[in-house]
């Protein structure tokens, strides 16, 4: 199956997801999440939007353990992720592709200083492969920025047996669902 085919199935099996399933699987996912950031800091941390894993639980709970949580604003023109600070969530509004992101009221981050993200997956393998909008944001970020540890999270209804993969795709470190965390396999 192409990957546009997947990421249409996925959606499609997301959407399906009822609001309250959502916020059940989003506060596990949450919870497996805090377990394996030990201690660093800053984590970057998407902002999620309609649909996805709720992230605003995730970056309440950061924040309020002291740890820095930085967040993408999507440069739509050079199709780049630029990082910036969020101290308060309050001031976060729907931007790009509908994600809210802190315009207006931006702290620049380096990428340099962050050993941890968490990033976006429509669905995903055991391989540590994921699949996102199409549009490569993440991968190009990811592939620029390699220290990084990277936390793929998902609902576990999105795991397929194999995500087709070229040369751009980055794997992740770890993937985490409602149903608990994923060591990828790379055999």
């Amino acid at each position: 199956m192409s990957k546009q085919a997947l990421r249409e199935q996925a959606k499609g099996i997301r959407c399906r997801l009822t609001p309250e399933e959502v916020a059940r699987h989003s506060a596990l996912i949450e919870r497996y999440v805090r377990s394996v950031i030990n201690g660093e800091s800053p984590v970057l941390v998407y902002v999620s939007k309609a649909h996805e894993v709720d992230t605003r639980g995730l970056i309440d709970s950061l924040l309020a353990r002291g740890t820095a949580v930085v967040v993408p604003i999507i440069e739509r023109e050079s199709r780049t992720l630029r990082l910036s600070y969020l101290r308060d969530p309050a001031v976060l509004i729907e931007s790009t592709f509908s994600v809210p992101e802190p315009i207006g009221s931006e702290i620049p981050a380096r990428a340099e200083e962050i050993p941890v993200v968490v990033v976006p997956m429509i669905a995903f393998d055991r391989k540590g492969h994921r699949l996102g909008y199409g549009a490569g944001y993440y991968d190009r970020f990811l592939s620029s920025h390699p220290h990084m540890r990277k936390i793929g999270i998902s609902f576990s209804c999105l795991e397929v047996p194999e995500i087709p993969g070229d040369e751009n795709d980055v794997a992740m470190d770890l993937i985490v669902t409602e149903e608990g965390i994923i060591e990828p396999r790379y055999d």
